[in-house]
Parts: C-alpha cells; sequence; structure tokens
C-alpha cells in the first residue's frame, strides 16, 4: 500500500488561465491515488472554495482550505510603482479563526493592495496570522527567491521573519523540483537553511495541471492569458512539462531521501481543521439603537408603533374585538418569525425602506405574498393593509417553509442607486 502524501500547493481552474485543473476531476485524481486530504491553493484568490469543499465531500477527502498570497515582503501593499515587487506565499486555514483571517487578508488584498494583483504586507500579515499555516511557496517565494540566488544569509533573516510572524510550528519552508536549475540551488541552499534554523519542510509540487499530457493545453492557456500566440519565442511559458497532479512515488523518485518531508504534508493536513458551514443563511446583523439588548424585542417595539399610527388604538390596551383580533395576528406574525428565525431579516428589510422614505426616494407599495404581513405593514416594509383586503400571512411565512422568504419591493428607477448604496455600507 502507497504511502500517504497530500498535496498542500495546488491551482484549480480559479487561478484564471492559469491553473488548469477543473476541481471535480482533481478530486476524483487525488482519491485515485488515495491521498487522504487535498488543498486549494489558488493565485490571489478564494472563489473556488464551495465548490471544492463540496467535491472534497463527494470524494471523502478532506478540503484544505488556502490560497497562494501575493505579497510585498519588501514594502507597502500601498505602493503603487513599478519597482514595487511581489512575491508568493502559501497560507492554509489551520482553524476556523485561521480561515475568517485568511478571507480578510484576501479581502484587504483586493480593496487595498491591488496593484497589478491583489497584494498584502506583512503589517498586515501580523494582525491576521492567527490560525493560519504558512508555506515557503515556489521559486517566486521570498524565502526561496533568496536561496535560488545563494543569498543564505538574507533568506535566514526573512525566514525568521516569518516564524515571528507565525510561530515557528506555523511556518514551513517547500521544497519543489521541475527541473528548473535555479530550483535545483534553491534545494540546495534551502538544505542548509534547514540545519541553520531547524525549520521544517515539505515536498509541494506546484500543480497547474492534472497529467503530464495537459502541458501543451496549458501553454495555450498562457498564450490566452498573456495575448501572445504559440509560434512567439518570448511568450510566458513554463520551463518543461512537470507541474502536474503527481504521485507520491513519482515525486519519490525526484526526493529519494526525503521521507520527513512527505510525512509532514500528511501531518500538517491532520492539523487543518477549518470548517464552513454550507447552507446557511448568514445574513447582516442588525445594530440594535441603545436601550435595546433583544432583537426581538426591538422589532415587537417598532411592530407596536406602526399598529398604533395605522389603525389608531394603543395595542397595550386593546378595547374592541377587532383591536384584540389585530394582536393575536400580530403576536402569531411575531411568533412564527421568530420560530424560522427571520426577525434579523424583517429588521434589516424595515431599515433600507425607511431610509429611502425619509431621503425622499420613492418606494412601491409592496407586492407578491409579503404584502399579506401584518406586521410588514406596521413597519412600512408595505403600505397595503392585509386586514383590510383580506390577506393571508402564510402565503408569504409559516412554519414548515424551508427557503427564505422575500419582499417584492420596487425603488424609483432614477434614485434606487442611492438606496443600494445605504444597503451596501
Amino acid at each position: 500500500m502507497a504511502k500517504p502524501f497530500v498535496h498542500l500547493h495546488v491551482h484549480t481552474k480559479y487561478s484564471m488561465l492559469d491553473g488548469a485543473c477543473h476541481v471535480k476531476d482533481l478530486c476524483r485524481r487525488a482519491k485515485e491515488l488515495g491521498m487522504p486530504a487535498l488543498a486549494m491553493t489558488d493565485h490571489g484568490v478564494m472563489y473556488g472554495m464551495v465548490e471544492f469543499i463540496k467535491c472534497c465531500k463527494e470524494f471523502d477527502i478532506k478540503p484544505i482550505i488556502g490560497c497562494e498570497m501575493y505579497i510585498n515582503g519588501k514594502g507597502s501593499r500601498f505602493d503603487r510603482n513599478k519597482d514595487s515587487p511581489y512575491q508568493h506565499l502559501i497560507l492554509l486555514a489551520e482553524t476556523d479563526e485561521g480561515y475568517k483571517n485568511l478571507a480578510r487578508l484576501n479581502t484587504i488584498a483586493h480593496m487595498e493592495g491591488f496593484y497589478y494583483k491583489p497584494r498584502i504586507d506583512k503589517e498586515v500579515l501580523r494582525k491576521h496570522s492567527k490560525g493560519l499555516i504558512a508555506l515557503s511557496a515556489c521559486l517566486a517565494g521570498e524565502v526561496n527567491e533568496l536561496l535560488s540566488e545563494g543569498k543564505i544569509d538574507e533568506a535566514e533573516k526573512v525566514a525568521g521573519e516569518y516564524v515571528d510572524i507565525f510561530g515557528k510550528n506555523n511556518f514551513f519552508l517547500e521544497m519543489q523540483d521541475h527541473g528548473i536549475p535555479e530550483q535545483r540551488e534553491m534545494n540546495k541552499n534551502l538544505r542548509v537553511l534547514m540545519q541553520r534554523t531547524g525549520l521544517r519542510t515539505v515536498i509541494t509540487n506546484d500543480v497547474h495541471y492534472l497529467y503530464e499530457s495537459h502541458a501543451e493545453a496549458h501553454e495555450v492557456m498562457l498564450c490566452i492569458q498573456t495575448s501572445t500566440t504559440m509560434s512567439d519565442p518570448k511568450r510566458m511559458k513554463y520551463y518543461g512539462t512537470q507541474f502536474y497532479f503527481k504521485s507520491r512515488e513519482e515525486l519519490e523518485k525526484v526526493f529519494p531521501d526525503d521521507e520527513a518531508c512527505f510525512d509532514l504534508t500528511v501531518e500538517i493536513a491532520e492539523r487543518c481543521h477549518a470548517s464552513i458551514e454550507m447552507n446557511k443563511i448568514h445574513f447582516p446583523s442588525f445594530a440594535l439603537p441603545e436601550g435595546f439588548t433583544s432583537d426581538k424585542d426591538y422589532l415587537i417595539h417598532l411592530g407596536l408603533k406602526g399598529l398604533a399610527r395605522n389603525y389608531g388604538f394603543d395595542p397595550k390596551n386593546p378595547e374592541t374585538d377587532f383591536q384584540r383580533d389585530l394582536m393575536k395576528r400580530f403576536d402569531y406574525e411575531i411568533g412564527v418569525i421568530e420560530k424560522t428565525g427571520f426577525i434579523n431579516y424583517f429588521l434589516v428589510v424595515q431599515d433600507f425602506v425607511n431610509y429611502s422614505l425619509e431621503h425622499g426616494i420613492p418606494v412601491g407599495p409592496g407586492r407578491g405574498s409579503g404584502a399579506g404581513s401584518l406586521l410588514a405593514y406596521s413597519l412600512n416594509i408595505t403600505r397595503i393593509d392585509p386586514i383590510r383586503f383580506d390577506l393571508i400571512f402564510e402565503r408569504f411565512l409559516n412554519p414548515e417553509r424551508v427557503s427564505m422568504p422575500d419582499f417584492d419591493i420596487d425603488f424609483c428607477q432614477t434614485r434606487r442607486e442611492k438606496t443600494i448604496q445605504y444597503v451596501k455600507e
């Protein structure tokens, strides 16, 4: 039986026009090779994560959430000049907190550091390093680049920075061999660095396509990315045909004396247990005003004010049968909304509808099943009296409904951008 091994440096089709691995095929191949886990480390993006996690579960493989980040290791993510270089760094989410930090770093890279590539720097990395495992990446990694140039002392200093950021048990050197001469020089110096620092090393293959036979198709993809042709001798191309999803046996032929480095990939995979809840709605939290600690209490408070305004009575002291029936309907709707978990949803929707009304942005009276809600009428979400028109609340929401309800609301075509901006903020 083959010894286990886990690929920790893998690019899928989500590394746009650079990775050629379709996610399902990748997971199927990992399963065929008996790999217990698999990492996804696309260039500067994480938007393939959901498909990746689902496919891994389908093939009973542990998913490891990661990203190959672009880092301005020598400067700031805010630098905007041609002399502002970037290096590569593999980050893997070890814990749920690590996943959140990885997502945060990825967002910062796009929102603050984007200059040709989405970049971070060591300042922001220090703030959001908890729960992450880092690998020194490929030849373009900061440590490995120095090693390939024979600058072992400088590489040791930089490696020390990353150890300081992540901790010695969370930063690992990465050794690859795709037949590139500079890579072999790097590996020779990397072994010296290992002896000097005691840092542990993993064997990886910089996977960009699934099989060796896909190398030429990958070259065509790179031509599309760089707007060149296969006949151009100066085109961007990868050295050789070794950037594919290799088995441990294939890699052992290149690294015959590094069993511990192979085994370490499995150890790291076992440590990574970040999880993402699937099929759950992650709705924004409504910020309660001062004096309220419960979203239900605040929703009731707003609803009762609306009842008093719309029907002209004190909801705390209903005097007629009609008023008492209104309160029964109101309490029933509150109960269903609480049971189905949509209190926060009502608070958020009433907030941006009332914002629009207060800022002179015309809002439609409401349409669809949402108009059957007495609470929605009381909150100004709709302005159609469901009692007068004998509308049914259960068409909109009931305890058996599994999908999220939605209000159909029309906003003025010429001014709704202001509402959309408010919702974004």
